[in-house]
């Protein structure tokens, strides 16, 4: 099985959804938005298995900081576009197993999962 997971180095979450994985023993490759971006191609597979309303996470300090403007009338189109200028605004992190897409991390769906 290959696993990515999607994020920044620095995010809480990140950190957890890691020592997670490095504690279970799962081997996986890291894509740190910070540094490596992400490409339109991949935000948009992303964005149309789990719908950008997951993929979008509004509650970061990167949205909430978007001028009211930019906020308003989202749709998938608008809010890839904002994900593509300030990759922290995408949902961390995000879990790819073999094309299989999950946002976010709770352990016990980790469970599942592996």
């Amino acid at each position: 099985m290959t696993v990515t997971i999607y994020g920044i180095k620095n995010c809480d979450t990140m950190k957890k959804a890691r020592t997670w994985l490095d504690t279970k023993g799962i081997a996986y490759s890291f894509h740190d938005y910070k540094a490596e971006g992400i490409d339109e191609k991949s935000l948009k597979r992303f964005v149309d298995a789990l719908g950008w309303e997951t993929v979008l996470n509004r509650a970061g300090t990167t949205f909430r900081a978007l001028p009211d403007e930019d906020k308003q009338d989202l749709d998938a189109k608008k809010a890839i576009a904002l994900m593509l200028a300030q990759p922290s605004m995408i949902k961390r992190p995000m879990l790819d197993r073999d094309g299989a897409l999950t946002a976010g991390f709770k352990p016990d769906i980790y469970e599942t999962l592996f």
